[in-house]
């Protein structure tokens, strides 16, 4: 998770080439058997290091895949530590389908967003993932 963090340091400071690099490396060396909490930050991430709108939809796809493969997921309580990042799960799936124009989906993924927005705190945060999600659909053409 060090290693994925100082990845995610260079993407916010605008490095997306190398951030991008560097969590692929990590992704490598995982790869799809990992532990699923580690999948899912990595996959989340790699989607925004992304410059193609398809490839981010991918990783965003592997990331919701590994969060739904995390222990307590078929009993539906998710695991403590991924509860709260299902709203920006959803969130960028719905801001991936935008992008390729495929409103259905999107406004899919915004309702579970809004859905698993009540397991956010009134916070920072939870604030700007959905707690305060807006009345009107954004997905307009």
């Amino acid at each position: 998770m060090t290693r994925i963090g100082q990845a995610v340091i260079l993407l916010h400071a605008g490095d997306r080439e190398e951030a991008r690099n560097r969590l692929g490396e990590i992704w490598s060396e995982i790869g799809e058997a990992g532990d699923a909490l580690h999948r899912c930050t990595l996959a989340h991430y790699l989607a925004d290091a992304q410059d193609d709108p398809a490839d981010e939809l991918s990783w965003d796809l592997r990331a919701l895949a590994a969060a739904e493969a995390l222990p307590g997921r078929a009993e539906r309580r998710p695991h403590t530590a991924v509860r709260v990042f299902y709203p920006s799960l959803h969130l960028s799936l719905a801001a991936d389908y935008v992008k390729l124009r495929r409103p259905e989906e999107a406004r899919l993924h915004l309702a579970r967003a809004r859905a698993a927005a009540g397991a956010l705190s009134d916070d920072g945060y939870g604030n700007s993932q959905g707690r305060r999600a807006p009345a009107k659909d954004p997905v307009e053409w």
